[in-house]
């Protein structure tokens, strides 16, 4: 009776097991589904592809028509995009990609919470790219230099649309954009989020020693800090 009581007992241990592998399974498929539907490829139609065209658009990347449709000129515009801005060219609106043009939808995990730690991460690797050698108000007063341009109607009212439109930071442009930052720039960074404005509303700012622009002396003169001009 032992012996036959303890096969069954296998039996049940092993129908459990595979009922548990099965669900694992199903759970996995239906997962990973979601998460190819979070992206936006070539083919695909809705609104998250209207908000990479407008965005692109905007930013001097895409020149179609805004129509929700993943077509041929949205994949060369987001490859565009991605080369310039250290990216991985697959033309695929991935997560990163979505996130560096300040996109967060829900299906790729976006939240206030998770949009608010990415602009603070976005806003802190500008501030260190462009500023880590200058004095700490002068960090400051660069990542206030680029809230005010999301608050100002001549610019993109995003973090990641002022940042990654097209010739706006040299930083961009040569990758920098894309190192880590440190503990300084990321506090700079916070404490312009939170108010703080050393460059009194200004929305451009030029080291007067390397400019080579000379419409960027005709802008009216805030005030100096470090090495950097800042001006309206």
């Amino acid at each position: 009776m032992s012996k036959i009581i303890k096969t069954v007992n296998r039996n049940k241990v092993a129908i459990i097991s595979i009922s548990l592998a099965l669900t694992c399974f199903i759970l996995y498929n239906i997962f990973s589904a979601n998460m190819v539907q979070a992206l936006s490829k070539y083919g695909s139609r809705g609104n998250e592809v209207t908000q990479i065209q407008t965005k692109l658009k905007r930013w001097g990347y895409y020149n179609g028509n805004v129509d929700g449709i993943y077509g041929s000129q949205t994949l060369a515009a987001v490859k565009y995009f991605q080369r310039k801005n250290g990216l991985v060219v697959d033309g695929i609106a991935g997560k990163r990609t979505l996130e560096a043009m300040g996109i967060f939808s829900s299906s790729s995990g976006g939240s206030g919470s998770s949009s608010s730690s990415s602009d603070l991460n976005l806003l802190s690797r500008l501030v260190y790219g462009e500023a880590r050698g200058e004095p700490y108000t002068g960090q400051v007063a660069v990542a206030a230099v680029v809230l005010n341009r999301v608050r100002n109607s001549n610019f993109p009212n995003t973090i990641a649309g002022v940042i990654y439109q097209k010739g706006a930071f040299n930083v961009v442009d040569d990758g920098q954009i894309n190192l880590s930052p440190n503990s300084t720039a990321r506090k700079a960074a916070q404490d312009a989020l939170n108010g703080w404005d050393p460059s009194y509303g200004s929305i451009y700012y030029f080291n007067p020693a390397t400019a080579t622009n000379k419409w960027i002396w005709s802008r009216p003169y805030v005030t100096t800090i470090g090495k950097h001009r800042f001006c309206k």
